[in-house]
């Protein structure tokens, strides 16, 4: 099974709730929410909503897997994640924490009581690339049955369970600031469908910015194959509708560095980022969409 969602909350409770069955949380991260606000989270979502949580950054980047302090923190995560009902905690280190501390992990990992929670783990840095690293950890996490947590338009897991867990964070310059094209998702679902073949429970979650209408994408193709269509429509109403909710006047560099990474449909099949229509105009500030427009070249 393929299972798509969020990174957070991209929007409302309610509208998310009412698209999708999944979500990731994020808040917990930063900090301990109280266990009866935990609970209303619970009972206010449809039955069959699943919550992941994210650990708190007590254990990844102050304690950074030092076993005493750690432990106090994942048993405070660990009641989290009953009260949500959830079944995965994921724990995501920074670029900082490097291979030469993957023993503190393993104590780490080792000493804890999961009590039939899965613990999933996102390396982040390029350290962890490394072929003599990826081995060391391959061994290590298939060792403890903790799954490896990845960008797979970045990096392969090199360890898996029944648990598949992606998180997608965008291919652009800047982090975060991408909006995948329909090439792009089904390209992700070649991937996870011989893991779906192989009886895995696949979960791909979305961390960019466009995460919420990309998950939803990506979900629809799964579904029946087919996207719906980025906004609706084609050509110049395609480019309007991307750039009508933008403040104006807006001067040409404001408008690439806000939209230019955005996708539009500028005729039937064929999607190009709006930097790409954009980089042509006369430097300028523009009051209006309408007068951007009268000088897009499609």
């Amino acid at each position: 099974m393929v299972k798509v969602g969020c990174c957070g909350y991209p929007t409302s409770m309610k509208k998310y709730q009412e698209n999708f069955c999944l979500v990731e949380l994020n808040t917990t991260f930063y900090r301990y929410p109280k266990m009866a606000t935990v609970s209303r989270w619970r009972n206010k979502a449809p039955e069959n909503f699943e919550f992941t949580v994210k650990t708190h950054q007590d254990i990844s980047h102050k304690f950074k897997f030092k076993i005493e302090p750690s432990l106090k923190a994942f048993e405070q995560m660990k009641e989290i994640c009953k009260a949500l009902k959830a079944s995965i905690l994921l724990i995501q280190t920074p670029g900082s924490f490097r291979p030469d501390k993957l023993k503190d992990a393993h104590e780490f990992f080792d000493k804890i009581a999961r009590e039939g929670l899965v613990v999933v783990w996102e390396t982040r840095g390029p350290s962890w690339d490394e072929p003599a690293t990826r081995e060391k950890l391959t061994k290590m996490l298939q060792e403890l049955d903790v799954p490896h947590v990845t960008d797979p338009f970045k990096a392969t897991p090199t360890y898996t369970s029944d648990i598949v867990y992606f998180r997608l964070h965008g291919l652009g310059e800047r982090m975060y600031y991408y909006q995948y094209a329909d090439e792009e998702l089904r390209r992700l679902y070649e991937f996870v469908k011989p893991l779906e073949a192989k009886g895995k429970e696949v979960y791909v979650f979305f961390n960019n910015l466009s995460m919420f209408g990309d998950a939803l994408r990506f979900m629809r193709y799964v579904e029946n194959k087919s996207f719906p269509r980025i906004t609706g429509a084609v050509g110049l109403e395609s480019v309007k509708r991307m750039m009508e909710g933008t403040r104006y006047p807006a001067t040409k560099s404001v408008l690439l560095t806000k939209l230019g990474w955005r996708l539009v449909e500028v005729e039937e099949g064929r999607q190009v980022r709006l930097n790409e229509l954009l980089k042509d105009i006369p430097s300028k500030a523009y009051g209006s969409v309408e007068e951007v427009l009268r000088e897009v070249k499609l």
